[in-house]
């Protein structure tokens, strides 16, 4: 708990630290110039518009150039390079600024993410497109970078969701206003009847915007729970998420919507009797989740009757819309580097491309479906046994961590933790994990780091509480 008040010329902070293992209240108090909390006070909104560039520039396409049966954004034009520049700089700077805090920052965030960037950088020395690979490395550096500088400048505890909830909540009503001004690019055109009438907004293709509203629905029940916001503000954010997240017609998106909302309100609504049966409950979520995806998947026979529900409600067949021919083609391909893979990024280069080993999705499919539509396999295809090794260990390193925080902090600890359920599931068939093409990843890049600051920020308290009680007199 934080208290300002004025003394002189300085700003003066008032934090009440709780230590479990010295019971009671201790009060550190630190004096800033005014001059320094009013430069202070801005850092956050330089860091918020980082952001919100990042996010708009992932989902709309490159210029806001809509063009009838796009299907991924652009990349590689002198507008896209220069932003990307700038983005990177921002990071560097802020974080080479405060390199201390970088660094105690860093050991707070999950190793295995930052192994897996390694593990890309490397990769460039075995990828078939090691210029691509290079291209993909530099934008996830970025989004590390800045979420960094984020969560080094003036922290709150709710500044993850306080800086998502309004850019997506805005590309949400951009993307209903835009449905009526030009429902032709807005809305998909195909006679398929699960793309006949499916909006797609502001962002490349539907599933793209199922999930920005999923994730958006998520934050804003979130809001209500906490009290995070005015009663006004959660009717029209959620409401916007709740009607793109329909009319998108993104059966995954809704599935993970309901997993995830589910999850978020029994962590926040426990009894205090129950919350130590918490992990179990996470537990029990992992099962059900590994049985669904099993299900997905067709690897044990009989497991389909659970996905007849989702089959009935959308329209789709067993085979999810064509994604287990792509599954079977990406697994050949896999079997032919199983270890280390093909490079970071280097598999999914462009439809026309012919050079490209990608390029038997459109001989074999007559169509190019730009990824192999789950997470796991694109991860395991780009970086092999070695890469999936090391998502495992980051989810269950995130885990601990997310159980970490509840215990201390139980709504930001149910959010990180239902946010990361919500990606379980939409990676089963739309690859996010580690995909810088996609703004889900970017959202996760942030939750990742911001659970690390959490983590640091508890940290530094007990310390400050621990010299308080031996400073004491006794």
């Amino acid at each position: 708990m934080r208290a300002w008040h004025i003394r002189g010329d300085c700003l003066i902070q008032r934090v009440n630290v709780v230590d479990r293992a010295n019971p009671g209240v201790a009060a550190v108090t630190a004096a800033v110039p005014r001059k320094a909390a009013a430069k202070g006070a801005r850092g956050p909104v330089l860091g918020s518009l980082a952001i919100y560039v990042l996010v708009v520039f992932m989902i709309v396409p490159e210029g806001f150039i809509f063009e009838v049966g796009r299907t991924m954004p652009t990349e590689g034009s002198v507008t896209d390079r220069i932003t990307w520049l700038a983005l990177l700089g921002f990071g560097v700077f802020v974080v080479g600024s405060r390199l201390a805090k970088a660094k105690a920052l860093l050991r707070q965030i999950n190793p295995f993410f930052l192994a897996f960037i390694g593990l890309a950088a490397f990769s460039v020395v075995w990828s078939i497109e090691p210029t691509v690979t290079i291209r993909r490395l530099v934008r996830m550096v970025t989004f590390l970078l800045d979420a960094m500088a984020l969560a080094l400048l003036p922290w709150s505890r709710t500044r993850f969701q306080s800086v998502l909830r309004p850019v997506l909540t805005g590309m949400l009503l951009g993307s209903i206003a835009f449905v009526f001004y030009n429902p032709k690019w807005a809305v998909e055109q195909s006679a398929a009847f699960e793309l006949r009438n499916a909006w797609r907004g502001l962002a490349t293709q539907k599933n793209g915007l199922g999930s920005i509203a999923s994730i958006a629905t998520l934050l804003w029940l979130q809001a209500w729970l906490n009290r995070e916001s005015k009663i006004w503000w959660i009717l029209i954010g959620g409401g916007a998420a709740a009607v793109c997240l329909v009319c998108s017609r993104s059966s995954t998106s809704l599935m993970a919507t309901v997993f995830a909302c589910t999850l978020l309100l029994m962590l926040s609504r426990t009894p205090p009797g129950l919350r130590r049966y918490m992990p179990y409950l996470v537990g029990v979520f992992v099962v059900a989740l590994v049985v669904y995806s099993l299900a997905v998947l067709n690897l044990v026979p009989g497991l389909g009757f659970i996905l007849r529900p989702i089959t009935m409600m959308t329209g789709k067949d067993m085979t999810f819309s064509g994604r287990t021919a792509i599954w079977g083609i990406i697994n050949e391909h896999i079997a032919y580097h199983p270890l280390l893979g093909t490079g970071y990024g280097a598999y999914w280069i462009g439809e026309g491309v012919t050079s490209s080993d990608s390029y038997e999705m459109t001989r074999r499919l007559y169509w190019y479906p730009t990824e192999a539509h789950n997470g796991y396999l694109d991860v395991i295809n780009d970086l092999g046994a070695v890469g999936a090794a090391v998502l495992l260990a980051f989810l269950f390193t995130y885990v601990r961590q997310g159980l970490r925080l509840f215990r201390t902090a139980r709504a930001q600890g149910a959010l990180f933790l239902a946010l990361l359920f919500q990606q379980l599931i939409a990676n089963l068939s739309e690859s996010r994990w580690f995909n810088v093409l996609s703004v889900e990843f970017l959202v996760f890049t942030l939750a990742t780091v911001c659970l690390g600051r959490e983590l640091l920020q508890q940290d530094l308290d007990r310390k400050a509480s621990a010299r308080m009680a031996r400073a004491a007199p006794r």
